[in-house]
């Protein structure tokens, strides 16, 4: 489409239908600014692959008016994909301080990052990137340093949220101060583009400090050494863990390679100056069991992840006895239930007592994410003309565009990947749709989601394969044996593998004997044949319609 220069356009590339590759774009003036750039984790629709990027397409062809990225906050469905889409966006990075030291790490693993441009911004200062003036509002959430966007133009104002709650009495940064949004709704906003993930949930998030008072009175009650895990991300969490240590009178050790890489961006950013030192995993031995906490990563029922490997017996050198008690100071994301279950599983087969939030009536978890109260608390102070929710499932958006409307927001659009949105001049409407995707990543590549080897790759966990060699003279007559493998079919072993193979080659054997001579000398018209056959025999004996692949060797 053509974009015009006097209009002010909102573009979701990602996160708009779905948990995870935040990707949103700004358009105004012939210039273009990205909010954030996160990935988000496969399933089993993509077999062999474990992250998925947006696709920058779209700004990485008009980078060149790029005026450059801002990452609200440094958690991964915000963050994660700079590593792997700066090389196709080549623009400055502007961000908070903890989030500069996140990105720093991430950035410095991928050689062609190392060049990247990072500005570190304060909480409350405001970059020019013209057409657009933004400032960065502090607010509170589960990981240091998060802001929201005020984003000026001549056209108007648009208030980008981020990731955000209404903790009243956060024990790591600043509290979401009223008076800050509204002066901004004096100033006048025409659309509020904001978080859904809880727009479902009724009432409030809650206070990390309650979360600290459940934890000590949890920790009082455990008998034997306790593991705990939650969001590597969470600092503030881990200082609700060790207020909770202190009072039990336990020691605090962390496990985990990615719990240390935050600890180690927090202590940079002087968060971490009042918290005593923790105790290394050498140190275990020599303190009491009972007298142990460990921050362990896995809360996500990650197969790699610390939690995981203790509850499979596979660490080196933390094992659990029945004495012992996992506590889950999280919520699943939806989708990691059964990997999450399988921990608790084999933890319970070891008699290892777990406990997650919904086990206790002790505060363990809150959201970072504001509920329905919350919600309409923010939209009472910048009173949008326009709410668009994003980041969350449709009906997730859906409820946050209902809720937006019993405040009495006079527009409201819930977008899809893709929609352009033209926000001013006039009435905020939806006027076209580009194309966008998802990327998947995979260990020596990044591929579109929908490519065919991925297709292929998911058609045979459900339907197996064949593999037909044909060894034919000039005419098409045999001049060898045919040879046939079969994978997730039978078992090539056993005696009915074997006869189920050397029937497939007897049909290979008829449809050659039932060609014409003229078709016998053409390998594409003989190896199609082939295929199709010996796939209608496969599906006629097994129900099951496999791949099937005919090479044709010509001698």
């Amino acid at each position: 489409m053509i974009f015009e220069p006097e209009s002010l356009y909102f573009i979701p590339l990602g996160g708009a239908e779905q948990f995870g590759v935040n990707l949103n774009v700004y358009g105004y003036q012939g210039q273009w600014l990205a909010v954030d750039c996160g990935l988000g984790f496969a399933d089993e629709r993509f077999p062999g692959v474990d992250i998925l990027l947006p696709d920058p397409d779209f700004i990485s062809t008009r980078r060149k008016n790029l005026s450059g990225l801002i990452i609200t906050h440094a958690h991964e469905d915000h963050i994660g994909a700079v590593a792997h889409l700066w090389p196709r966006l080549k623009c400055p990075i502007y961000c908070s301080a903890f989030t500069a030291e996140v990105l720093k790490e991430k950035l410095n693993e991928n050689p062609e990052c190392r060049t990247a441009d990072i500005r570190v911004v304060s909480p409350g200062e405001t970059i020019s990137l013209s057409p657009f003036q933004v400032q960065f509002i502090p607010v509170s959430h589960s990981i240091p340093h998060t802001c929201a966007l005020f984003i000026q133009t001549a056209l108007g104002n648009i208030f980008h949220s981020g990731d955000w709650n209404l903790d009243p009495k956060p024990v790591l940064g600043e509290i979401t101060d009223p008076a800050t949004f509204q002066d901004i709704g004096k100033k006048g906003v025409i659309a509020y583009i904001g978080d859904s993930t809880n727009a479902e949930v009724a009432g409030v998030s809650g206070s990390e400090q309650d979360v600290a008072e459940g934890l000590t009175q949890v920790f009082k009650e455990c008998e034997g050494r306790i593991a705990i895990t939650m969001f590597a991300s969470n600092v503030g969490r881990i200082r609700s863990i060790v207020k909770a240590a202190k009072s039990s009178g336990r020691k605090v050790a962390v496990v985990g390679r990615s719990l240390h890489r935050m600890l180690s961006c927090a202590d940079e950013c002087g968060l971490l100056d009042d918290m005593n030192h923790f105790v290394s995993e050498d140190e275990l031995p020599r303190i009491p069991r009972d007298k142990q906490v460990l921050i362990v990563t896995g809360s996500q029922g990650e197969a790699r992840a610390q939690l995981s490997r203790i509850s499979r017996g596979e660490h080196p050198s933390i094992k659990l006895s029945p004495k012992d008690t996992v506590i889950f100071s999280s919520r699943p994301i939806p989708g990691n239930e059964k990997e999450i279950m399988a921990v608790k599983n084999n933890l319970a087969a070891s008699q290892v007592r777990t406990i997650s939030p919904r086990d206790t009536a002790h505060c363990i978890h809150i959201s970072g994410h504001p509920a329905r109260d919350e919600i309409a608390q923010m939209l009472s102070w910048l009173k949008p003309a326009c709410v668009i929710p994003v980041h969350g499932e449709r009906t997730m958006l859906e409820a946050h565009a209902e809720l937006a409307q019993s405040c009495q927001v006079p527009h409201t659009i819930i977008p899809n990947n893709g929609s352009v949105i033209k926000m001013a001049p006039g009435t905020p409407q939806i006027v076209d749709h580009i194309s966008t995707g998802l990327l998947a990543v995979e260990p020596g590549r990044i591929i579109p989601a929908d490519h065919q080897a991925i297709v292929q790759r998911r058609k045979l966990q459900y339907s197996g394969a064949v593999h037909v060699t044909l060894v034919l003279d000039k005419k098409g007559k045999i001049a060898s044996d045919p040879q046939v493998t079969t994978v997730g079919l039978v078992d090539p072993e056993a005696d009915d593998g074997i006869d189920f193979e050397s029937d497939i080659l007897d049909e290979a054997e008829f449809i050659l004997d039932d060609m014409n001579a003229k078709d016998l000398a053409q390998n594409d018209k003989l190896s199609e044949e082939v295929r199709v056959g010996i796939r209608r025999f496969v599906e006629s004996a097994l129900k099951i319609k496999p791949k099937v692949s005919v090479h044709v060797v010509r001698v």
